[in-house]
């Protein structure tokens, strides 16, 4: 999945300083899109789609790139540190942006149940240690993490996306001469299973909507910010193909989607037990990574809709000594807990698909209702093909792939 982005500003009122240049803002947004998707979700993806996988994730980009375009439209118009919750507010309602809002909290506790399970099966396949405990260790670990404060959630972070990055390129340097093994334009269960791979592995591009958040610190952002965010999902989706290429390549959709340490066991075929153990370790760090970004971001969220009064006041209350949401923190991490329940590592997938899918459709509806709200001058950045007058086609076709891409996620879980 994607890196939830977790730059949370100064609780001073001063204005962050503008210091990032495009290839600065590019970087910040690979690492904010890389994340454990790949890691957790790349077997069962292939089990839908066969050997087409790498299809699934250029339809993935594409769709990525659509409302990620909605998306740097709208945060031109609004203040840096504006959301969902606002965007809708202004196009709709309040009542509307509430529940939006709790659509992305939903979506953030979803991620944190998912990606601990992937934590877990690669640690499984390590030492055998207990998927469900180990699921549970992990949260209530990184909970107090979080409580700590940001600073320690950052470094992490940081170490672990470098660690995730050379893990793929691991799978993808060591899997180039198995290229050829196997039909890459099979198609073996048609467009059906390629749309249902494609639902399922859009998990691994969640993140790239933050980027905009960038903006108060980014020099020219209203040119900047837009072609960092398309490079951004070009870049970190040549990564996702050239690694499902490879992953195939090697083994096959039939063992790779039997697999719950999938690139892991796909790099040890070619290099033997120890390239595992490197691979299954990389693993566990990107997953936790991704996991610590989700409940970061979620919790912060939670507390900014408690400050709004759309959630019960008590969520905003801040620890004096780490001045960090504690409450906000507790329940996020309590709800994520009752998810593990499901244990289908896809199922909670695809409900986190659902939410994501629901919220998408809404900032995309939010950004053509907006067009003709908002005079086309206070607009600093607007896409600027495939317009009719002020109707734009790409936020359109935006809302289309995003309820295209929700209904497969239904039938992924009815599939189950």
């Amino acid at each position: 999945m994607a890196l939830h982005h977790t730059h949370i500003k100064d609780i001073s009122k001063n204005k962050l300083k503008r210091t990032l240049n495009l290839f600065e803002v590019v970087c910040s947004g690979v690492g904010i899109i890389m994340g454990a998707g790949i890691y957790a979700l790349i077997g069962v993806a292939s089990a839908y789609s066969g050997n087409s996988l790498w299809f699934a994730f250029v339809l993935a980009a594409i769709i990525a790139a659509l409302t990620g375009l909605s998306y740097a439209e709208l945060s031109s118009v609004f203040k840096s540190d504006s959301s969902e919750y606002e965007y809708t507010k202004n196009a709709f309602n309040r009542s509307i942006a509430v529940v939006i809002g709790v659509f992305v909290i939903v979506t953030g506790i979803f991620t944190i149940a998912t990606v601990s399970i992937g934590f877990s099966n690669y640690l499984n396949a390590l030492i055998g240690a207990p998927i469900f405990i180990s699921s549970v260790a992990l949260i209530l670990v990184l909970s107090l993490v979080n409580f700590r404060g940001i600073k320690l959630s950052a470094e992490i972070m940081i170490v672990a996306t470098f660690l995730e990055v050379i893990g793929l390129l691991i799978v993808i340097l060591f899997g180039i001469k198995y290229w050829g093994n196997v039909d890459l334009l099979s198609f073996d269960f048609g467009i059906q299973g390629i749309l249902q791979a494609t639902a399922l592995i859009f998990f691994a591009y969640m993140g790239f909507e933050s980027l905009v958040k960038l903006e108060e610190e980014t020099k020219n952002p209203q040119k900047t910010i837009p072609k960092a965010l398309i490079i951004s999902i070009i870049i970190s989706s040549i990564l996702y193909i050239l690694t499902s290429i490879s992953a195939i390549s090697i083994m096959g959709y039939e063992k790779l989607s039997a697999s719950k340490a999938p690139l892991a066991d796909a790099v040890s075929t070619s290099l033997g037990k120890y390239a595992f153990i490197v691979l299954a370790v990389i693993a566990l760090f990107a997953t936790l990574s991704t996991v610590l970004g989700s409940m970061v971001a979620t919790s912060r969220m939670t507390y900014s809709l408690a400050k709004e009064r759309a959630l019960p006041q008590s969520l905003s209350r801040v620890s004096e000594k780490n001045q960090t949401p504690w409450l906000a923190i507790i329940v996020i991490s309590l709800f994520a807990l009752v998810f593990l329940f499901f244990e289908k590592i896809e199922v909670i997938a695809n409900m986190t698909n659902i939410s994501t899918f629901i919220t998408f459709a809404f900032v995309n509806a939010s950004a053509l209702v907006l067009r003709y709200r908002i005079s086309p001058d206070k607009f600093k950045f607007r896409i600027k093909f495939l317009n009719i007058g002020r109707f734009s086609v790409v936020s359109l076709l935006g809302l289309l792939t995003s309820l295209l891409m929700l209904v497969y996620s239904v039938i992924n879980i009815a599939s189950a």
